[in-house]
């Protein structure tokens, strides 16, 4: 058993896989534990399809494709929310309104820049995780540090305005510039991940492991952390999985995330289908507990 575990080791692609596999397990679950409470998934999904056109215009001009993906993310962001103050049209309209035009606008610029290049750059929509560079590895590594070092520095304000948009205004919370921070948190984290599990898959690991979590656990800081841990176990089962199976590594990380939800769905102590099969839909859920624990005396 030991020797089957530490075989993958002996290769360089497979350390650096593993090492870009771990980081992303961890920041995806932190970051997504703030989609999911919001019920934000969508956004989520919109910021991930966004980053194409960005990617490809990197590579056209010869940039950095993580920066290139970064103003990608960004902008779609700052596109709904102008879109959503200036017209009717709600938030999640303007969310699928943006994130299908700029979807399809990395779709074609990378038809246009295959044919013209005879390249393959297919690995943008499904991860290529184990063709990383250690270049590859530094920027994510740099990525996933400052992401975690805003989450830690302000995890109060963005709890508050997580879970109680109106009460963090009300308080004084600079709630613009923590939407807006939040936003910039998702988009870093999209493109983290990217060489994992491409912009198709990477909703599923920013939702699955944080939701898993939260069937399991009752604060927001107890989800960030387990579902970092499962999040991790997912990503190295999932490379494993590739290595000795000869499977795509970012579907199969995706399916590991969603077996342990699945069991997590089934089987939590506290509310899973098949241990408390009766449920009460106007029970407030437990992770608010712990906003009402900082809202305390305010």
């Amino acid at each position: 058993m030991l020797q089957t575990l530490i075989e993958p080791l002996q290769y360089g692609f497979m350390q650096r896989s593993l090492i870009i596999a771990i980081l992303v397990g961890i920041v995806c679950a932190i970051v997504g534990s703030y989609l999911m409470v919001q019920r934000l998934a969508l956004l989520g999904d919109a910021i991930s399809h966004s980053v194409l056109p960005g990617l490809a215009i990197a590579f056209i001009l010869g940039a950095n494709i993580f920066l290139g993906a970064f103003i990608a993310g960004v902008l779609s962001t700052v596109i709904i929310a102008w879109i959503k103050a200036r017209s009717t049209i709600k938030e999640d309209a303007a969310m699928g309104i943006v994130f299908s035009a700029f979807f399809a606008l990395g779709i074609t610029l990378i038809t246009i820049v295959q044919k013209d290049n005879k390249i393959d750059l297919n690995h943008f929509l499904f991860g290529n995780i184990l063709g990383v560079t250690v270049e590859d590895a530094i920027d994510t590594a740099v990525i996933v540090a400052v992401v975690l070092l805003v989450v830690v520095f302000f995890y109060k304000e963005l709890l508050f305005y997580t879970f109680d948009p109106l009460g963090a205004q009300a308080t004084g919370l600079p709630v613009n510039l923590l939407n807006f921070g939040l936003m910039v948190l998702i988009a870093l984290t999209i493109v983290a991940s990217l060489k994992a599990v491409g912009v198709v898959l990477v909703l599923s690991l920013l939702i699955t492991p944080a939701s898993t979590a939260y069937l399991l656990v009752t604060r927001l800081h107890q989800v960030m952390i387990l579902g970092a841990i499962i999040g991790v176990i997912s990503s190295i089962s999932g490379m494993y999985l590739s290595y000795f199976y000869n499977l795509p590594s970012g579907p199969a990380i995706v399916l590991v995330a969603s077996g342990l939800f699945v069991l997590s769905l089934l089987f939590s102590p506290t509310q899973g289908i098949l241990t408390q099969p009766r449920t009460h839909s106007g029970q407030i859920p437990p992770i608010w507990r712990e906003l009402k624990n900082l809202t305390k005396g305010r």
